[in-house]
């Protein structure tokens, strides 16, 4: 049986990644038939299952071999790989990032339909020497203008900008930009099942700017922009409160809210959805799921760490791949 090769990431040693990956990967008849392919050093893997009592039972991957079901490794060397745990260093940054890098040159060779990424420490990163804020901005390389959305059973959203000083974000809602993204978006949405897929965009004062007296964004940037949208036959509305835009999405299956920023989607998505979200890149070749939290440094390596958000960003990849997405 030919099924989707999906690529899987532990993210920062240091953190849950380790622990949620081998959980989740334990138990393989749990998740949708794939060859799920995890790309990390076998070391780190070998004390994860020591820890938990576990095994993944992985066979070596074999990238032009047979695409069967099951759990593969494709060894990526870590620098001391003996991670250290619960914090941020630099090691553990640098770690991350090979495993990711090694994952999305494969992807992009054609070698996999999808990569799903535990969680990494973008401070990690930084100390390690890497530039990109994160997974999302270190793919923008190669795909300018992808998108970071937030899925769950009850809500979809996506940013408009996400790992933003505030200040920066707020400056860069712009009629032409915003415009531009709401028709990529729709584009991208396009490919996914369970479509077509309405747009809530939300506003970005209080009371949607009350008709220019709380701000005049929503009259000079942010309906100028759906307006333009709309023209080219894209099915968004707003602009909404932002307190009451979450509510009109909740429990439609084929609507989703544009958050202007980071937080004003995530605040809402994660009451609604911490333990079981996902999050996933849009406009890629390929599919890319990840947990929709961090890296937990608090409880790393104490064995309680909740896998149910990996084990949908699975399930997700599963079904973007086998849409083409």
């Amino acid at each position: 049986m030919t099924v989707a090769r999906i690529g899987v990431t532990p993210g920062d040693p240091g953190g849950i990644g380790p622990e949620i990956v081998v959980k989740t990967l334990s138990r393989p008849s749990e998740l949708p038939p794939a060859a799920y392919v995890l790309f990390a050093d076998p070391r780190i893997v070998a004390a994860e299952e020591e820890r938990l009592g576990l095994r993944l039972e992985a066979r070596q991957w074999l990238p032009d071999g047979p695409r069967e079901a099951g759990v593969y490794i494709a060894p990526v060397p870590a620098p001391g790989w003996e991670a250290v745990q619960g914090r941020v260093a630099a090691e553990n940054g640098e770690a991350s990032f090979r495993f990711f890098e090694t994952a999305v040159a494969a992807a992009r060779n054609g070698r996999l339909e999808a990569v799903v990424t535990a969680p990494i420490s973008k401070a990690a990163w930084a100390l390690a020497g890497r530039p990109w804020r994160g997974h999302t901005d270190y793919l923008d390389q190669f795909y300018p203008g992808t998108i970071m959305s937030f899925w769950s059973e009850r809500l979809r959203v996506a940013l408009y900008s996400h790992h933003r000083p505030l200040r920066e974000a707020v400056d860069a809602v712009r009629k032409d930009a915003l415009a531009g993204f709401l028709t990529t978006l729709h584009r991208a949405l396009g490919k996914i099942p369970g479509g077509p897929f309405s747009l809530l965009v939300a506003g970005l004062n209080p009371h949607a700017g009350e008709d220019g007296g709380l701000g005049r964004e929503e009259e000079e940037e942010i309906k100028p922009a759906i307006d333009a949208a709309r023209r080219h036959g894209v099915p968004v509305t707003g602009p909404f409160p932002p307190d009451t835009v979450f509510l009109r999405a909740l429990g439609k299956q084929d609507a989703m809210v544009v958050a202007l920023y980071h937080d004003q989607g995530l605040i809402a998505f994660k009451l609604e959805a911490f333990a079981t979200g996902v999050n996933a890149t849009l406009g890629l070749p390929f599919a890319r799921t990840s947990p929709d939290h961090g890296t937990a440094f608090d409880i790393a390596g104490k064995g309680v760490a909740d896998p149910r958000s990996m084990e949908e960003a699975l399930r997700l990849a599963a079904v973007f791949s086998a849409s083409g997405s």
